[in-house]
């Protein structure tokens, strides 16, 4: 309920009248007038009731009436009454119905009642009232009352002493708030008071408002008595305490410093009067020397000797000052912050330095004053460095601790309980402790070092500087000090100062941070209303704080951080050292940083371990200033104490500290702070990555961790021998700290890139030195560095293209060292890498972001420079496993993986190879749609290299299989192929021309896609001279198959380069090779492979390579010739190509020149193109075997097939060229190239069938058979393109050859497989082929042109010639062969051919074209039929003697063939004497043959003797038929001969005297029948028209009938003589033969016409008859049957004598 309402003011009248009738009553007897004043009162209020409606207004404004009567009241001085009116009174005011001057006079009755000594807590309440409820008092009334108050506090009775001062305090408090109120009132109004100059004049407050004027006032004076002097506007003041004075001062301070701030006057005395006030009562306390006694006073303290209680309300006013009027007193500030560090002093009282650490404590937990003492000092010129100063006084404070212990100070004497007896204890225990394994044991906290054991309090919480001793207001004496207080306090202060800075400055980071993500402008510095923004930029501030504070902060942590023996304390100190450095990390100071992380790291590792570690780190990156120098703070080095737990032992990583190790339980935290550290603020460690990592590998190292799959670490097996002991609580820890340390490099995901290089920099560097390490060395590599590096690279695919190039290049560097683990893990990291590069999904993806893709790629290429093995195996496999999980997107990857694959080496060994290879049957399998195609150019070149390593043989022949795949491939995809390629080309042509150069590849004017086509034949070509035959075998059938079955594609001009620089490139090559082949023979194909002997050198095993090859090329030729035919310069490689055919042929080895016989076989089948206006039957005329004709039409080896034609029909349109046909009207002539091939076959065969020069050398080289045999066998092929032109001349080359060929002789192992024995006449193939050759040639000619005619002669004289070896073999040259039948087979001699059947053959040819080609001009002109005659002479004359029966038989009856044709023709030429030299011949040979010189041989039959006899008989036959009825046209002489010789064969002609020799010769009876008949019949005949030949036959008859007559007689007297014995068988012989021939005469006389004959001639066979009739005695029966038959015919003589006269008549 309100005290306006009205219930409330009827109430207060009430109570009113109700006090003035009480009061009435008390003082109705002893006070009279007071009763009266009471009573008076009571009408008045009830007069003010019924006039007024505002009734308390009304009672306000006659307040001093309505109050009378109390004071009256209390003015008796009665108790009782007094204490009604006073309440009254207190209602009155309660209700604020007091005018101002009412409450004057209450306070002038109260200061009466005051100075009585009565109501003294009445008074004081009374008083507070007022002032309270109110605002009426001021000035000296309000003096006047606090005064009073004042007055009270100081009397005898220690209640009213107290709410004496109490009622102080409020009362000053009210002053001020009023104060306030009223600066509230007025804000609105802008009048502001005129600034006061100089204000000399202290009562010069005309300026202020009232209430301002008040507190102006009460504080002057508040401060004149504390100084003890007087006060001014507090009149009546007795006595002051300066501890009262003090307190009220600090409370004032403390709770307005608003009104000091804000108004000129106030903040006038602050810097006027308290601070020099502070200053003079602080100098005892300055001037002190502990035990130095009192000093001596200059000053006015009444106390001389620093005094607590001053001193202590001296520190709190101080404190005060510094925290609100920092920014008003800047100056002063400095002096009391230079005194408070001169408190900390070892030299003050412990009390005194316990209360300035407290004080210091109190500074520290605002970070932002220490902000400002930092601008306003330590950043300015000749000023304090107050900031560092009072962090170095903290450091050093601590330091004295340990260094100084508390000896004689006034605390030593009491020490507590658990103080330094029970160090030692309590140390001892502590160990355990820490790791808390020691049951419900707990230790005290404690510091310990060197000896001094500190103990360790909990004093305040984190981040409040709550105070002990600067609240011990109620103390004169100074306390005691517990032991390790300061140091807990001090230690508390160091903590909340980093604590205060590290996050004040972390949030204006992170503001500024968060204003510039927004986007707006920078600010200055923290957004407060400071005067900041008038100072330098925040960051300066922030650096110049940390610049100060750090070296104090390292020294005094490092120090705690030592001898710290409790968990939490070495936490606490570690999160200190943490956060500084993480924040000089963010401001990037260096070298703090550096230092703080230094600090860390030597903590982590054991104690004179880290020396060596960090100082050798420290030395090597001098350049970086990681040294803390120019800071001359003492580092106090670690002290190895006992007092720490083990937890573990192992090996040293360095080299210098020999044997082990070990690690405590602190070596563990603080390890696991420094991967706080590096997990929580990696991104402003830069540099300093290096310490982090260096230490981490160290401890790494001493913990046995090693690095498994994927860069984590994991507890490794203990592979230093028992070195490594870890006790079982640092087993537990083990999997934690790597985990946390594969989290630590997880988290540099959240790196910005410049922090993540440094992190990668740092692994490199370290990865460095543990290779550095690793030289030369047996011991275990340290390979932290390198699976750390692993790790990041793996967490950071996201943006691996940064940190990739350093990274990779390192990883590089590491796969080549020399120490074999190290290289192994540089392999599987970067292979793990690049693996899991590729499979990461990257944005854009990698086939959008080609650049990122090949760098990924590129360290795998890379890797191909390193030498070692194992390497280049994890590379290939890494391939293996990117082609098995990644092939189908590599894209433009490609040709870094092919790359890969065939960088391989002849030196690499088997197992690098056959993985390399595994990859790429895996791409030419399944990849090769999938990859560009400009990169199977690519794949065509590794195949071919892993064709050409020689390690592994059947790699080598499946990589030739592949590459037949890959054409398969190419054939398929032809077009979507050269669709692609030609877009690059279109492209890379562009490029070319912007840079004005040409465009640079292999085959380059030809079409993309062939140029694909040319580099897969290139390398085949080079495989075809591979060294190893089954290589070079493997590759030359690809090839060939490859041209053959997709030529088709390519365009017509790139035909060109496929002759040219492929095939006769590879041409020329296995030439060279074969001819330069070594002869040596080759044992065996190593392992225990046998080699055939037909391949046991290399000669002949490159000759097999030569037959291949050039067989592949003719037979491209055969069957591409309508394409190459259309190229410019055919011809020229038609020349070149004869070249070949004809090295070949030529060659020594009997297998290559057959070969190349055969591919000349080849190329002569070739067809020439049908052009649409022949039609095919024109080509009947070159009477070409109708099989060469089927391709023209049908799809066969000189047509394409269907499909391909189709598929190059649409490549061709893709290119716009037709197939070139040639224009309608020019021929295709192809007869320069026949005779091109005539002309190399003449030079073959000449080469070939030339006889050796040199004697009977056995190692000369003969032609084999089968050669001869192709040799010939191509000419009917051949001839039937030249016939046209064929001319005598080249026939006379042919016979060269033809008679060269059949003369070769061949060796004797040979002839088993080519002769037939030697009796059966049969040809050998070579001399079928020379008759062939001869045919094919005789028949164009009879189907050809007359002019043709010409040639038949020279033909007949080659057969002739061929007819002569019957008799007298051909030689060659001046070897010695031997007749078959002797020739020893194993010998290396040369046998000569049987040449009868033959020359047999070659005669019966002789005589067939003799009979169709007698009457032709050429034939008779060239005399045909002599040299027919004259060669027939040599086997008719040798008869007998010939080398075969059959020879001289078949040439007499071929001589007769030839006669009975070309006899008639020789009379019908008789006028032109072109046959008279062959009659003289012709008599030869009948000589020679009917009388030969050689005998039959003795095993001749009867009957073979009378078939041999019938031969002759023939012979003489036809000379009666076809030459003695004609003797008129032929020459007489030769007529002669012939009779001549019919006569000698005659029987009369048989020799009369018949010696034992003869005996032998049986009679050819039946043959001299014949002769003499033919004799006689021509003597009769009537056709004798010269004389000559009528002597001849006249002549004989002569000699006949005489020498008939002689034989008779002798006979007839033998036979007298003889008697009984019959007469020798000669004689008995003779006389038959006589008798024969006179029976025949008889019998030619008879057919004759009777005018033929001579009388003379009837007259001698007349004569004879005498004689015969006188043998009838004869005793032999033979002869006489013959004289029977003799006698016989004479009865046709006996006639009836005529008588002469008639005769003569008629």
């Amino acid at each position: 309920m309100s005290t306006t309402s009205p219930e409330a003011v009827k109430k207060l009248l009430e109570n009113m009248q109700t006090d003035l009738r009480s009061l009435s009553m008390e003082c109705k007897k002893k006070f009279p007038p007071v009763k009266e004043a009471a009573e008076s009162g009571i009408v008045k209020i009830k007069t003010i009731a019924a006039r007024n409606t505002d009734i308390l207004t009304a009672l306000k404004e006659n307040s001093s009436e309505v109050v009378q009567p109390f004071l009256m009241g209390c003015g008796t001085k009665e108790p009782k009454i007094t204490q009604l009116c006073l309440a009254a009174i207190q209602r009155l005011m309660s209700h604020e119905v007091v005018s101002e001057a009412a409450a004057g006079n209450i306070i002038n009755m109260l200061w009466q009642l005051m100075e009585n000594g009565l109501e003294e807590l009445k008074l004081l309440q009374t008083v507070l009232v007022l002032l309270t409820t109110n605002t009426v008092v001021h000035d000296e009334v309000l003096s006047k009352a606090i005064v009073l108050c004042f007055r009270l506090h100081f009397t005898k009775d220690n209640i009213t002493n107290n709410t004496a001062a109490a009622t102080v305090r409020q009362v000053v408090t009210v002053v001020f708030e009023r104060m306030v109120a009223e600066d509230e009132r007025f804000k609105g109004m802008a009048e502001q008071p005129p600034a006061i100059q100089g204000n000399s004049n202290r009562r010069s407050v005309s300026t202020l408002r009232p209430s301002a004027k008040d507190a102006y006032m009460l504080f002057q004076d508040l401060c004149q008595l504390v100084n003890a002097d007087a006060p001014y506007w507090l009149v009546g003041m007795t006595e002051m305490t300066r501890t009262f004075g003090l307190e009220l001062l600090e409370s004032v301070l403390n709770d307005f410093p608003g009104v000091f701030l804000q108004h000129q006057e106030f903040s006038f005395l602050l810097k006027e009067r308290v601070c020099p006030l502070v200053i003079k009562l602080f100098s005892p306390n300055i001037k002190f020397r502990q035990g130095s006694g009192s000093g001596s006073s200059a000053s006015p303290a009444p106390v001389e000797k620093p005094y607590f209680p001053i001193c202590m309300r001296l520190l709190r006013v101080v404190s005060v000052l510094i925290k609100h009027f920092y920014s008003l007193l800047v100056t002063e500030c400095e002096i009391f912050l230079s005194l408070l560090v001169k408190f900390l002093d070892g030299e003050k009282p412990q009390w005194l330095r316990a209360v300035a650490v407290e004080s210091v404590h109190r500074l520290c937990v605002q970070p932002h004053l220490l902000r400002s003492f930092c601008q306003s000092y330590d950043m300015k010129q000749h000023s304090t460095k107050v900031f560092r100063d009072i962090v170095n006084a903290l450091g050093s404070f601590i330091q004295s601790l340990f260094i100084v212990p508390s000896v004689g100070s006034v605390s030593s004497t009491n020490t507590p309980a658990g103080g330094s007896g029970s160090g030692a204890q309590a140390s001892a225990q502590s160990g355990v402790g820490v790791v808390g394994t020691g049951g419900g044991l707990t230790t005290q906290a404690a510091f310990e070092y060197r000896g001094t054991w500190i103990p360790l309090m909990t004093v305040s919480v984190q981040g409040s500087a709550k105070a002990t001793y600067l609240e011990m207001l109620d103390k004169v004496e100074p306390p005691s000090i517990p032991e390790g207080y300061a140091m807990s306090v001090a230690f508390s202060a160091l903590l909340d100062l980093v604590r205060g800075i590290t996050s004040m400055i972390e949030r204006e980071l992170a503001k500024e941070e968060e204003a510039v993500a927004r986007g707006g402008p920078e600010p200055i510095g923290p957004a407060h209303t400071d005067t900041l923004l008038q100072e330098p930029q925040a960051q300066q501030v922030w650096e110049e704080m940390v610049n100060a504070c750090w070296c104090g902060l390292l020294a005094a942590l490092s120090l705690l951080l030592d001898a710290s023996t409790d968990e939490t304390a070495t936490e606490n100190i570690l999160k200190a050292e943490l956060t500084m450095a993480s924040l000089c990390g963010r401001l990037g100071l260096v070298t703090p940083r550096d230092a703080f992380i230094t600090a860390i790291c030597k903590a982590s590792l054991p104690p004179h371990y880290a020396l060596t570690a960090l100082y050798s780190n420290a030395a090597n990156l001098s350049n970086k200033t990681y040294s803390i120098q120019g800071q001359n703070v003492q580092i106090i080095s670690p002290s190895s104490e006992s007092h720490q737990h083990v937890v573990a032992m192992g090996q040293p990583l360095t080299s210098q500290p020999q044997g082990t190790v070990v690690l405590t339980a602190k070596n563990i935290q603080c390890m696991r702070t420094l991967l706080n550290l590096a997990h929580c603020h990696g991104a402003v460690l830069g540099t300093s990555w290096q310490l982090v990592l260096a230490t981490l590998q160290h401890l790494v190292w001493i913990l046995g961790l090693k690095p498994g799959v994927g860069g984590g670490l994991k507890p490794g097996r203990a592979v230093e021998g028992p070195s490594t002991v870890l006790t079982t609580a640092v087993m537990t820890d083990l999997p934690v700290i790597s985990n946390i340390l594969s989290r630590l490099f997880e988290s540099s995901q959240y790196l910005d890139d410049v922090s993540l290089h440094h992190l990668i920099n740092a692994l490199c560097s370290l990865s460095m030195e543990a290779m550095e390490m690793a030289y030369g060395t047996n011991k275990e590599p340290s390979l932290f560095a390198v699976a750390k590096l692993l790790e990041t690279g793996l967490v950071n695919m996201d943006r691996i293209e940064i940190l990739w190039r350093p990274l990779t290049a390192h990883l590089l560097e590491v796969c080549q060292h020399p120490n074999a683990r190290m290289r192994e893990w540089g392999a599987e990291a970067i292979t793990s890498l690049i693996k899991a590069g590729l499979a990461y999904k990257h944005d854009p993806p990698l086939s959008q972001n080609q650049r990122l893709h090949l760098l990924l790629l590129n360290p795998l290429k890379e890797l191909s420079n390193v030498l070692h093995a194992d390497i280049r195996q994890k590379q290939l496999e890494c391939v293996l496993q990117v082609l098995q999980s990644q092939g189908d997107s590599l894209g433009p990857g490609w040709p870094l993986v092919l790359g890969v694959i065939g960088a391989i080496r002849n030196d690499q060994g088997e197992s690098l190879i056959r993985t390399a290879f595994q990859c790429l049957q895996l791409v030419v399998t399944d990849f090769l749609p999938t990859m560009p195609c400009t990169c199977l150019q690519i794949v065509v070149d590794v195949a071919g290299s892993f064709g050409l390593q020689n390690q592994e043989l059947n790699i080598s022949l499946t990589s030739i299989g592949l590459l037949w795949n890959i054409s398969d491939y190419f054939f398929q995809r032809a077009e979507i192929i050269t669709e692609e390629l030609e877009k690059e080309e279109a492209i890379l042509l562009q490029q070319a021309c912007d840079k004005g150069e040409t465009l640079n590849r292999p085959f380059h004017p030809a079409p993309p896609f062939d140029c694909l086509w040319l580099c897969l034949y290139a390398k085949l070509g080079e495989l075809c001279v591979d060294p190893r035959p089954a290589v070079r075998k493997s590759a030359g059938q690809t090839m060939f198959s490859t041209i053959a079955a997709h030529g088709t594609l390519l365009q017509q001009p790139t035909w060109h380069i496929v002759v040219w620089k492929v095939l006769f490139h590879l041409l020329n090559c296995v030439r060279k090779s074969s001819t330069t082949a070594d002869k040596e023979k080759i044992e065996s194909g190593g392992g225990n492979i046998l080699i055939h002997h037909s391949r046991d050198t290399a000669e002949k095993q490159w000759a097999e390579t030569w037959v291949l090859t050039l067989a592949g090329v003719a037979r491209i030729f055969n069957t591409r010739k309508y394409l190459l035919q259309q190229l410019g310069d055919f011809f020229k490689a038609w020349e070149v190509l004869l070249d070949h055919i004809q090295s070949a042929a030529l060659s020594k080895n009997n297998e290559v020149s057959l070969a190349a016989l055969k591919s000349f076989q080849e190329i002569l089948q070739l067809v020439t193109p049908v052009k649409d206006s022949d039609k095919p039957d024109t080509l009947g005329a070159m009477d070409i075997p109708p099989v060469l004709m089927e391709p023209l039409t049908a799809p066969g080896p000189g047509r394409p097939l269907p499909r391909s034609d189709s598929l190059a029909e649409r490549l061709a349109q893709r290119y716009s060229t037709q197939p070139q046909l040639p224009p309608p009207g020019e021929e295709q002539d192809d007869s320069a190239l026949w005779w091109s091939a005539w002309s190399t076959w003449y030079r073959t065969g000449t080469e070939c069938t030339r006889p050796p020069s040199g004697g009977g050398d056995k190692l000369a080289f003969v032609p084999s058979q089968p050669f001869l045999t192709a040799l010939i066998q191509i000419f009917p092929a051949l001839y039937q393109h030249i016939a046209t032109g064929f001319s005598m001349d080249d026939l006379r080359k042919l016979g060269i050859i033809l008679h060269g060929a059949v003369s070769v002789p061949i060796s004797s192992d040979a002839s088993p497989f080519i002769l037939p024995s030697y009796t059966e006449a049969v040809l050998t193939s070579l001399q079928e082929a020379v008759l062939t050759a001869l045919d094919v040639l005789q028949k164009a000619i009879c189907v050809g042109p007359e002019t043709l005619q010409v040639m038949y002669p020279a033909i007949f004289e080659q057969l002739l010639q061929f007819v002569e070896f019957s008799c007298k073999p051909p030689q060659y040259g001046k070897m010695e062969t031997k007749h078959v039948a002797n020739a020893k087979y194993n010998q290396a001699e040369w046998v000569a051919l049987n040449y009868v059947p033959f020359a047999e053959r070659s005669l019966e040819v002789v005589v067939d074209l003799y009979q169709k080609t007698a009457c032709h001009k050429a034939v008779i002109a060239e005399k045909v039929l002599q040299n027919i005659i004259k060669t027939l002479r040599v086997p008719l004359g040798l008869k007998y003697a010939c080398p075969a029966e059959s020879t001289w038989k078949l040439a007499v009856s071929s001589l007769l063939k030839v006669l009975s044709i070309g006899l008639p023709v020789a009379r019908q030429q008789a006028s032109s004497g072109k046959f008279d030299t062959m009659w003289p011949k012709l008599a030869h040979a009948f000589e020679d043959f009917l009388f030969t010189k050689s005998t039959p041989p003795d095993n001749l039959s009867i009957q073979e003797f009378q078939k041999n006899e019938a031969i002759d008989v023939e012979v003489v036959q036809l000379i009666s038929t076809e030459i003695l009825p004609y003797a008129n046209f032929i020459p007489k002489e030769f007529v002669g001969q012939i009779m001549a010789m019919l006569n000698k064969g005659s029987i009369h002609s048989q020799s009369s005297s018949f010696t034992e020799a003869e005996i032998d010769i049986r009679m050819r009876e039946e043959f001299s029948k014949v002769c003499f008949e033919t004799l006689l019949q021509f003597s009769f005949s009537n056709k004798v028209s010269t004389p000559q030949e009528g002597y001849i036959s006249r002549m004989a008859l002569a000699v006949l009938l005489q020498r008939a007559q002689e034989v008779l007689h002798r006979y007839v007297e033998d036979e007298r003589l003889s008697g009984r014995c019959p007469l020798p068988r000669q004689q008995v012989t003779e006389i038959i033969f006589v008798l024969k021939a006179v029976s025949t005469l008889m019998d030619s006389l008879k057919k004759t016409q009777p005018e033929n004959v001579d009388g003379n001639t009837w007259a001698q066979v007349i004569a004879l008859y005498p004689t015969l009739v006188e043998c009838i005695t004869c005793s032999s029966a033979e002869v006489s049957s013959a004289l029977k038959e003799a006698l016989g015919p004479f009865k046709d003589l006996m006639q009836p004598p005529v008588s002469k006269v008639q005769n003569g008549e008629s």
